[in-house]
């Protein structure tokens, strides 16, 4: 284990910085590095002063180049299934109950590109390039490379880039719909932090509810998830925030939102 820590926390506002920290193996996830990130989720989850979180890769070349092959290369079959369905860092992130956003440049590879998947929100810069390269070495995605991929940019793109590993780069990325919002060189980081505070502004309970009504969309038919987001609306409703923010909009003042 190395004296640098792997994971790096601030703060701006209500909102959390993480940096994965890894850049001489160009944030590589290894086991260090994912048991961290969920350790820092947890925390954060329950931190009342969160509303929103960007996570980003230190260094100027990567966000994520994937997972750490030398770490796993060793592993019999039973190891590797048994670390498989433990609690993994992709369902941490997309299980998270406040919006979560990508910050990403330079190499999104594998299992970072699946990190970034399992996110609210992909910020990129133009230097970023996407790939599912688990083929190049004889495997296939295992953290949501085909399925988070596949609703947002459909089969055909999940085919190319499952089956032949190249590189998206950011404006077909964006293009695509992989990539949510590009931006020039540099400026990924900035981006990420404005939109997350944007978003920190509202009430902690309707950013909960409504997060959680988007994500049922994409599991449930269409009659089934209208029925869940009038749920979800009640719950709003019901709250002391949506209370809150009602009686500030018919006084014409600002809400002050608690998160109740």
């Amino acid at each position: 284990m190395s004296d640098v820590p792997v994971l790096l926390h601030d703060r701006d506002g209500y909102v959390a910085i993480i940096t994965l920290n890894r850049p001489e193996k160009l944030n590589a996830l290894n086991a260090e590095l994912r048991d961290a990130l969920l350790n820092k989720l947890d925390e954060l989850e329950r931190d009342d002063e969160v509303r929103a979180v960007v996570i980003h890769g230190a260094g100027d070349k990567a966000f994520v180049a994937g997972a750490d092959i030398t770490e796993f290369a060793a592993r019999s079959p039973e190891q590797q299934r048994e670390a498989f369905f433990g609690r993994r860092i992709y369902e941490g992130v997309a299980d998270f109950k406040k919006p979560i956003i990508a910050a990403i440049h330079g190499f999104c590879i594998g299992g970072g590109c699946e990190l970034a998947l399992a996110c609210d929100v992909r910020v990129a810069d133009k230097t970023a390039r996407m790939s599912q390269a688990e083929i190049r070495i004889g495997l296939i995605p295992g953290g949501g490379g085909t399925q988070r991929l596949a609703r947002l940019v459909g089969r055909g793109w999940t085919t190319i880039m499952s089956l032949t590993g190249d590189f998206v780069e950011a404006e077909d990325a964006h293009h695509i719909g992989l990539i949510d919002v590009l931006v020039e060189e540099g400026q990924h980081l900035e981006k990420a932090l404005e939109l997350a505070t944007k978003m920190s502004r509202w009430s902690p309970v309707a950013l909960r509810l409504a997060k959680d009504a988007i994500r049922v969309a994409f599991e449930k038919p269409l009659a089934e998830g209208l029925e869940y987001e009038k749920s979800r609306f009640i719950d709003a409703f019901e709250s002391e925030d949506g209370r809150e923010g009602v009686l500030a909009f018919v006084e014409k003042r600002k809400p002050e939102f608690k998160g109740r």
